[in-house]
């Protein structure tokens, strides 16, 4: 038996060899971070030819904008660290019920409009905007404050010509244009934009809308004839057909799905 000191001053014991080792064993353990050393269990493994049997519920993250035309859902991911800009050429029900899912999902809503009453009703089925909705008259909105834990979605419905707003897509803070119609400011605003929206327009504008956009003839064909809640998304060179489909209580706060407001 060999006794040494602490830096108390206290005396400790260490019977023989063995007991030294298993300590240094376990000094070792937790300097290469393993920690406090739990129950010991038979490893889980399998076959290369098992791999194919295995699945994973892997998914995106972000709204449920609707369904595509397989019927799964269609994601989009407006809570990003990177700036990203919308931009929907459609109907004012559409972007609304966007603003609502993105507040479901914890993002803040800040609403640029000139049409504020077209808004309070859902500013105040929220509770007064003080659960993720506010709304503020053109060019004021104020800087949102956003972060990994605090996104903010800002929905600009400012007519034919949205002024160049004050308040820009950035970390955190995703920025939608609403467009009534394809206006002279809307191939700027696609230019910028991430991804681009597209609801029921005439065949005038389809033609136009292809030409800034390269879209394939058939896609430019279905524009003056989509449905109500169908929208094309677009981004770089992917194209999507949505079909919005309302809850019962987007139904009940907004009604059913349409084009014209």
């Amino acid at each position: 038996m060999t006794a040494m000191t602490t830096r108390g001053g206290q005396s400790a014991e260490v019977r023989g060899e063995p007991q030294s080792a298993a300590a240094q064993r376990a000094l070792d353990l937790l300097r290469r971070g393993f920690g406090l050393i739990g129950p010991r269990h038979a490893r889980h493994s399998i076959s290369p030819e098992q791999l194919e049997a295995l699945a994973l519920p892997i998914g995106d993250d972000g709204v449920v904008i609707g369904v595509d035309a397989e019927g799964r859902p269609a994601v989009l991911g407006l809570n990003r660290p990177t700036p990203y800009d919308v931009v929907l050429i459609g109907g004012l029900w559409t972007a609304q019920v966007i603003a609502l899912r993105a507040a479901a999902t914890g993002a803040r809503v800040a609403v640029e409009t000139g049409r504020p009453q077209a808004w309070m009703q859902m500013v105040h089925a929220m509770g007064g905007g003080q659960n993720g909705l506010a709304v503020y008259e053109v060019g004021r909105v104020p800087p949102q404050g956003t972060s990994a834990g605090t996104p903010v979605l800002v929905v600009r419905d400012c007519g034919m010509r949205p002024p160049r707003g004050r308040v820009v897509s950035g970390p955190w803070q995703s920025v939608l244009t609403l467009l009534p119609y394809l206006s002279p400011v809307a191939p700027r605003l696609i230019r910028q934009a991430r991804l681009v929206g597209v609801q029921r327009i005439s065949p005038d504008e389809a033609a136009e809308l292809g030409r800034t956009m390269a879209l394939p003839r058939d896609a430019v064909d279905s524009l003056p004839g989509l449905a109500d809640g169908l929208t094309l998304w677009c981004a770089d060179r992917d194209r999507q057909y949505t079909l919005t489909q309302p809850t019962d209580a987007e139904i009940g706060l907004l009604g059913m799905p349409r084009r014209m407001d």
